[in-house]
């Protein structure tokens, strides 16, 4: 039974979808004026193990998450560098998949970006408009959230507080009919891109872009939505203020809020100069280590960053991943008791199948400690600790000599099967540089022409890069350091 933490109720649910066996689900994407940053991938990755998981207890997931390829800093980026709003979009979502595929984060379902679901949303807004919820002034068309009964039900915050919390900080002589009142058309300004519409050329709001994008490619009602703690408010409660009174239908069922970033015990922001993208980071560690790092945590706690965090997360996974190595070397090595052919004696051979036996058992064991920790909203930390259990018990089978190698087996297709599910590949081969790779080639190529004087000082470079090189029976295996 998977139970998630519901922010709009503040309890854990059984999750109960629409269709049996069936998730719909959307979260918000990224941005894209830029490579993505720290606190961008722990929502990318948090959902995306979700959606592994659900997939992995046998459900059907149509997975929606979008590129907002609109809004005030891309305008100025493009504007900047002299070149349209596209080609912008164009270029960082390249970058977004190169990052993401680094993480093994997988494509979702439909990737829609805003500005192909304008006809959506000016259908959304006609309906808000002729239901009296919106309203046209000089600069656009704004949301009367006075007249959202349930406005606040998201956030829990309360409508005549946000006011006087508000009207401080907005003048009295935009004409708004309330402080909170946002924007779902603005109309155009000089060097900003356009599109017509009944109230004026002019270009979307923020808010109003993902209930488009949901209500075209998932429906008016949707099992999951998830994004980052930030997003509960304003954006997901506006989300929810627009999206019921125009479709007359619940909206969400279950909303899913991840934890913030912080940086050596401060908050991530570029304001404090401790401000990170993945594409720095990879730099100096690999996608695989970052992804494990993230899934340390519980996805609804605030997770702390540091070199040192993650030179431990780095030690930790590549623990896990020497273990598989180990397990499947010596599963095929002919030490094994299935390739020896001198017959142990019975007692001995007995004591041996315990101990395979057991290491089965602990398999199992395993399995369930993980799927439990997973179905308790989603509990990465309890389920990597279910793996390194296994692990420990791999590690010591894998010592004794004469053990059945069909247990080793085992272990090691127990450990890939849990690890895939927080997609993670302990045999995948990191993504180095093409400059190592070069060298790694030259290497081989001096090695064979018995050149060893070159080829010991390609590796000394290869190691300067920050990457070694093992030689191994199937041929050189580099890793970074």
């Amino acid at each position: 039974m998977i139970k998630i933490y519901n922010t709009q109720t503040r309890s854990k649910e059984e999750l109960q979808t629409i269709e049996p066996g069936k998730v719909k689900m959307y979260v918000c994407g990224p941005t894209v004026y830029n490579y993505f940053h720290l606190g961008n991938a722990r929502p990318f990755i948090t959902y995306d193990t979700f959606r592994r998981f659900l997939e992995y207890r046998g459900y059907d997931v149509a997975y929606v998450q979008n590129f907002t390829d609109i809004d005030d800093k891309m305008i100025k980026k493009a504007n900047e560098e002299g070149i349209t709003v596209g080609q912008l979009a164009d270029r960082y979502i390249a970058e977004y998949f190169r990052d993401a595929d680094g993480l093994n984060i997988r494509r979702a379902t439909v990737h829609p970006r805003a500005t192909d679901s304008i006809d959506e949303m000016q259908k959304i807004i006609a309906t808000l408009m002729d239901k009296g919820y919106a309203y046209q002034l000089e600069d656009g068309v704004y949301y009367d959230v006075a007249k959202f009964e349930n406005y606040g039900q998201l956030s829990h915050h309360n409508l005549e507080d946000l006011e006087a919390g508000a009207s401080d900080r907005v003048s009295s002589d935009q004409g708004k009919h309330n402080p909170m009142d946002f924007a779902l058309w603005k109309l155009k300004k000089p060097n900003e891109p356009f599109w017509p519409s009944p109230w004026g050329e002019g270009r979307p709001g923020w808010h109003i872009e993902c209930s488009a994008m949901i209500r075209e490619h998932l429906g008016v009602t949707i099992d999951i939505h998830g994004g980052g703690q930030d997003l509960v408010f304003p954006h997901h409660e506006n989300e929810i203020a627009q999206s019921e009174a125009a479709n007359d239908a619940p909206f969400v069922h279950y909303w899913l809020h991840n934890g913030f970033i912080n940086v050596d015990q401060e908050k991530m922001s570029k304001s404090a100069g401790n401000f990170f993208t993945v594409r720095d980071l990879v730099e100096h560690f690999e996608y695989d280590v970052l992804r494990f790092f993230m899934l340390t945590g519980h996805y609804r706690m605030p997770i702390n960053f540091s070199g040192d965090l993650l030179t431990a997360a780095q030690n930790g996974w590549t623990r896990i991943k020497t273990c598989v190595e180990n397990l499947d070397f010596v599963a095929a090595s002919d030490r094994t008791m299935a390739s020896n052919p001198n017959a142990r004696a019975d007692a001995a051979q007995t004591s041996l199948a315990e101990q395979a036996a057991t290491l089965v058992a602990d398999c199992t064991t395993a399995r369930a400690s993980f799927i439990a920790a997973m179905e308790d909203d989603l509990n990465t930390a309890d389920a990597l600790a279910a793996i390194f259990d296994l692990v420990r018990a791999a590690n010591t089978a894998a010592t004794v000599t004469d053990i059945a190698p069909d247990a080793l087996q085992t272990a090691a297709a127990t450990l890939r099967e849990l690890l895939d599910v927080l997609g993670l590949n302990p045999t995948r081969e990191a993504q180095i540089p093409a400059e190592v790779l070069a060298l790694v080639d030259e290497r081989g190529a001096a090695k064979k022409a018995r050149d060893f004087a070159r080829a010991d000082a390609l590796r000394n470079q290869v190691l300067e890069l920050g990457y070694e090189i093992k030689d191994t029976p199937q041929g050189p295996k580099v890793s970074a350091r």
